[in-house]
């Protein structure tokens, strides 16, 4: 298992997720990101929990896919899996009477 330590800034950043400033978390982390050609895992999958916040499934997915890519033991693991259960109960009134 490849987990790293999670950087001082990244640390702040999930904390302003858990306030609700997912907005502030996107640029931060964006930011973080563009800077740091090697972010680790945690990186995309904070970013995740941002998109999560605002609603955008699709970023969320996206960033935890990475996350994955980077880390197969990251969180962003299950937290894809749960988006996917989610989406899947929500719309599986498309799949009935058709």
């Amino acid at each position: 298992m490849n987990i790293m330590p999670m950087t001082g800034q990244l640390q702040d950043i999930k904390i302003q997720i858990g306030r609700g400033d997912a907005e502030g978390a996107i640029e931060a982390l964006s930011n973080f990101i563009r800077n740091n050609a090697h972010a680790n895992d945690e990186a995309y999958y904070l970013l995740g929990n941002a998109y999560r916040k605002m609603g955008n499934w699709q970023m969320a997915l996206n960033n935890y896919l990475e996350a994955i890519e980077r880390n197969p033991q990251s969180p962003a693991a299950d937290a894809r899996d749960m988006i996917m259960n989610i989406l899947n109960f929500y719309n599986k009134d498309m799949y009935a009477n058709q």
